[in-house]
């Protein structure tokens, strides 16, 4: 019995108590267990059975994370994982508080933890990670992160600290450079796409990661993720040496998504071992929903809103190669605090061009009149602009109250209008039910 850690939980229960009746954020209760205790997520995460596995990377990582518990869990195995989407140190304390007892037990086999690349560092000084999956690097928040060098930096010394397994993507020059150099004790699983789509990776990927020769990228073996494409929406992972999943539709749209399956079905191969059935692993991708904003469709009225996070040029990119191909009444939402990032200059590494043939409705957010400047420049219309993030939204539904629209968003800007869109269509809050596959 440590004294401490008991100490240190139950004062964070109490806290996560009074923050979630004021509304306040999910990272303070973490905050207030840490403050008592340093060492809490050593005590309590480091004798999982199964072990624990981080999930980190530029783009992908809630959506990743959401497929890989959702697979653990159609298994039968229990799963820790921290759904409410603060993906720093304090936020996985938060996330355990709700199921934690006084004496740091967790009903849990593994932990399957999504974690902001440099903070995912500062979890690993605290807890090695059994798994490391290594999704992607790509520019995002230059006033943290820099260039892409200090990303994948980033993400190979995660590499150095994970005891067991890490799974690299094999399509992003910069995450495949961690193979070689990956202790001989760690074992290495690849995912990425079949060289018959290899000309569709420019739809997500900056030019700075793809290789100059596809030759180059690691060769495919036994126990590693293919993704074989069969239409727009159905696909294959492909296990040069085990058995296939699919063919499966997910309810999430677009080749990002695809990848993203690709990726949590060859990390629960690895977690699972033997255990793994491809019948199930299908069963549980099929039966995800979007997580709250990526590519979230909720009912308004009676017609369908698409809220679509979007944080740097590749997401964005690829949000509008997703969702943008069908003109649609648009709102657009720009924020630039901190976890958004301070340098919105990415938004000109983004072309806009497929909106011009409808144009945008509405701009919005802290930095609104940023954006309606960067439409201006690629010919794109824009309506109106509105700071205030409530006022524009209401405007922006009264507008169009009879047709579907979307919503592109940064991270605070989605999180504020999801709350207002929660309160005003009944919709499940943030956190809620985390042990579901669904929304």
């Amino acid at each position: 019995m440590r004294p401490r850690l008991t100490a240190a939980l139950a004062a964070g229960k109490v806290a996560r108590v009074v923050s979630r009746f004021r509304g306040g954020g999910s990272a303070l209760p973490g905050l207030v267990s840490e403050t008592i205790d340093p060492g809490v997520l050593r005590h309590t995460l480091a004798a999982m059975p199964r072990g624990v596995v981080v999930v980190t990377g530029t783009n992908g990582k809630t959506t990743t994370t959401k497929m890989l518990v959702a697979v653990l869990r159609e298994h039968g195995l229990p799963v820790f994982t921290n759904p409410t989407g603060s993906n720093f140190t304090r936020g996985v304390i938060s996330a355990m508080l709700g199921e934690v007892d006084l004496r740091g037990r967790l009903h849990a086999d593994v932990a399957v933890l999504e974690l902001d690349e440099a903070h995912a560092l500062h979890f690993a000084a605290v807890v090695p990670p059994t798994h490391a999956l290594l999704l992607n690097v790509a520019r995002d928040q230059l006033d943290r992160f820099a260039e892409i060098d200090f990303t994948a930096g980033l993400l190979s010394r995660l590499a150095d600290q994970t005891t067991q397994v890490v799974v690299l993507n094999a399509d992003d020059a910069f995450v495949s450079r961690v193979g070689p150099a990956v202790a001989e004790r760690v074992g290495v699983r690849w995912f990425g796409v079949d060289p018959v789509i290899a000309d569709r990776l420019p739809e997500i990927q900056e030019a700075d990661v793809r290789f100059e020769d596809p030759s180059d990228a690691p060769r495919m073996g036994s126990g590693d993720g293919v993704l074989l494409p069969h239409d727009q929406d159905a696909f294959t992972v492909q296990d040069p040496g085990g058995d296939d999943v699919g063919p499966l539709r997910l309810r999430q749209r677009g080749l990002a998504a695809m990848i993203n399956a690709t990726a949590a079905c060859t990390m629960a191969r690895v977690v699972l071992g033997e255990d793994f059935s491809a019948d199930v692993a299908k069963n549980a991708l099929e039966a995800v929903h979007p997580p709250f904003g990526r590519g979230e469709t909720i009912d308004v009225g009676g017609h369908p809103l698409e809220l679509v996070l979007v944080k740097n040029p590749a997401g964005f990119t690829v949000a509008l190669s997703t969702y943008g191909a069908q003109p649609v009444a648009t709102m657009i939402a720009i924020n630039d605090n901190y976890a958004d990032g301070r340098d919105v200059s990415w938004l000109y590494d983004v072309s806009f061009a497929s909106l011009r043939e409808r144009g945008v409705s509405m701009t919005s957010g802290v930095r609104g009149w940023d954006m309606a400047l960067r439409l201006m420049y690629d010919d794109v219309p824009v309506g109106r602009t509105e700071c205030d993030l409530d006022l524009a939204l209401d405007h922006f539904l009264d507008q169009h109250d009879a047709e579907p629209t979307r919503l592109f968003c940064t991270y605070t800007a989605m999180m504020h209008l999801r709350r207002r869109l929660s309160s005003r269509y009944d919709l499940a809050r943030f956190g809620e039910d985390p042990k579901a596959t669904g929304a």
